[in-house]
């Protein structure tokens, strides 16, 4: 015997109800609650919908869906970082590369003929504040939809936080540190290279974050999980 629409809603409340936040954590507790489900049924069609559930749920223990939320929220998270990195590496191709090299090339003779302290701290600062538009307007987007599907997907918050990666924030404070900006009025060729590799770097790793991999991901969840798809027509 095989559930209904209207039952397969009624274990997504379920789960939501025992404290799964997440829509694609629901998701496979749902699945896995529908399978037993139905192969008690093939066994035995006597119990109701709601015995059979209960009889499930109690299978996992005093402390209900939470130590299985927790292993699957680490195992799911552990396969959204290497889908993540996946795109990160892939973004370095042969012709990436060179563009980059030319890049800090660039940025090398533009410092070269026009450095002063003020114009590399500007920029450092600039790269810092681009993340928070972004910051901003994705806990938006999440909001927003939970309050109009009220799903919130894990693989979408792993995304916000890397929008969040504290190297991001913290190694230019290092950088600052390591080369005493202040102090420098006349950079050699070598500060200036490094300089410039640390802009670029910055830059990439920022653009990465912040737009190649979110494009990425919103692709894998619509191919992965339908829903997504739809709600996002």
């Amino acid at each position: 015997m095989k559930l209904t629409h209207q039952q397969i809603d009624q274990l997504y409340l379920f789960t939501r109800q025992h404290y799964v936040e997440y829509y694609d954590l629901q998701t496979e507790l749902v699945d896995h609650l529908a399978n037993a489900i139905e192969t008690e049924w093939e066994q035995n069609p006597r119990p109701t919908f709601d015995e059979v559930l209960h009889k499930e749920f109690r299978k996992f223990g005093v402390f209900g869906f939470m130590d299985v939320v927790e292993s699957r929220q680490v195992v799911l998270g552990k396969k959204y970082n290497r889908i993540v990195w996946s795109h990160f590496k892939g973004f370095f191709t042969i012709p990436k590369i060179i563009l980059t090299g030319f890049l800090i090339l660039a940025v090398f003779y533009f410092l070269k003929e026009y450095y002063t302290k003020e114009i590399f701290t500007a920029t450092m600062l600039f790269l810092i504040s681009s993340m928070l538009p972004f910051l901003f307007f994705e806990n938006r987007k999440m909001k927003k939809r939970k309050q109009e599907t009220g799903k919130i997907w894990l693989f979408e918050k792993i995304l916000s936080n890397y929008g969040t990666f504290p190297w991001l924030m913290i190694l230019p404070i290092h950088f600052f540190n390591i080369i005493r900006i202040d102090r420098i009025s006349n950079p050699s060729d070598l500060v200036l290279f490094c300089m410039s590799l640390f802009i670029v770097s910055m830059s990439l790793a920022i653009f990465i974050v912040l737009k190649i991999i979110p494009s990425k991901a919103e692709a894998y969840l619509k191919q992965t999980y339908p829903e997504y798809k739809l709600e996002n027509l």
